[in-house]
């Protein structure tokens, strides 16, 4: 059983400065903070992502263990006017978190758009309804980032 999530935002700042943060790992610490804490396992995160699996644990509000998951990243062909990001992930719980970020220019702002397709067998309906609540607050989170300039990434 396998189900999608789409949710999308407008940013107040460039597409190619979203673009810019979208590949770091202190983006993905911010935006998911507080409601998931990911940590690499066996060593760090590079700063900026490239190609490649990266194992971490997670934790629910920053302390409660729920396992681990694979961050798969990928940057497949975009279209022209657009970037796009691809964590094509999974762990031992969710067979399938296949999650991708397309960032494209809007009418003086950026569209930034997260689609995950999901297969967590019998879990999904739950696993769906929890990215629903988490790609809400990720986007949240990345507005207020762009609204203050990203001033919160340089600390």
């Amino acid at each position: 059983m396998t189900r999608t999530v789409e949710l999308t935002t407008w940013l107040d700042a460039p597409p190619e400065a979203v673009w810019d943060h979208a590949q770091t790992s202190a983006l993905l610490r911010h935006v998911a903070a507080p409601l998931i804490r990911f940590v690499p396992c066996g060593g760090r995160f590079p700063r900026r992502w490239t190609p490649g699996e990266y194992r971490a644990w997670m934790f629910v509000f920053g302390i409660l263990p729920i396992g681990w998951q694979v961050i798969g990243i990928e940057f497949p062909a975009s279209p022209p006017t657009a970037h796009v990001l691809r964590d094509n992930g999974h762990s031992p719980f969710v067979r399938r978190w296949d999650h991708w970020v397309e960032i494209a220019p809007g009418d003086g702002c950026t569209r930034y758009t997260d689609r995950v397709h999901i297969d967590a067998g019998m879990l999904t309906p739950l696993v769906a309804g929890f990215a629903r609540l988490f790609y809400a607050h990720r986007q949240k989170r990345w507005r207020a980032l762009a609204k203050n300039g990203f001033h919160a990434l340089r600390k």
